[in-house]
Formats: structure tokens, sequence, C-alpha cells
């Protein structure tokens, strides 16, 4: 008797552009750390903002909008980024949705 294996869809590439939410120590070369390995796997920023800390806090956050790039890719990225030493707790992430 013959078994015969269904072969599954290859499902297309999903690409999307993300929301990132980092806390992170407020010291210099934080940045330059992080968009580093951005680059690396070709992760470009749409957007950034970088909150002043509160008097007194030695944290702050950043709030990046990344360009449209594979999950896998970032996936690599935010498991570099959440291992360095100046980034504080899990990167919140956001699939943003194309909504045209």
């Amino acid at each position: 008797m013959r078994h015969h294996h269904r072969r599954s869809p290859i499902k297309p590439l999903r690409e999307f552009g993300y929301y990132l939410r980092l806390r992170v120590e407020d010291k210099p070369g934080v940045l330059a750390d992080i968009t580093r390995i951005l680059a690396d796997q070709q992760i470009s920023i749409d957007a950034m903002i970088q909150r002043e800390p509160e008097e007194g806090e030695a944290q702050t956050d950043i709030i990046m909008l990344t360009h449209v790039v594979r999950e896998k890719q970032v996936d690599a990225a935010i498991a570099k980024i959440e291992a360095l030493p100046v980034v504080n707790g899990k990167i919140i992430r956001l699939r943003l949705e194309n909504l045209s």
C-alpha cells in the first residue's frame, strides 16, 4: 500500500513594517549598537523616537518603525538586541499591516 504525501503549499514570504519599543540604559553608544545590529540584518529604520529620560532616571525608551522586512530578519535582530547588557527586558514588537 502506497502512502501519498501531500505537499504543503509554499507560503509566499510575508513582509511587514514593524513597530519596536525598547527600554534601554541612557548611555552613549547604545543607539549605535542597536542600529548596527539592525543594519547587519538589512533592516532600515523609517522613523525613530528616543525619549528624554525622566529626572533621575537611568533608562529611556526608544521607539522605531522599520521599513518592510521579513519576519525572520526581525526575529534575528531582536534576539541580538535583547542580548545587549544595555537593553532591559523584552522588546515590544508590533507588526504594521499595510492599510492601503
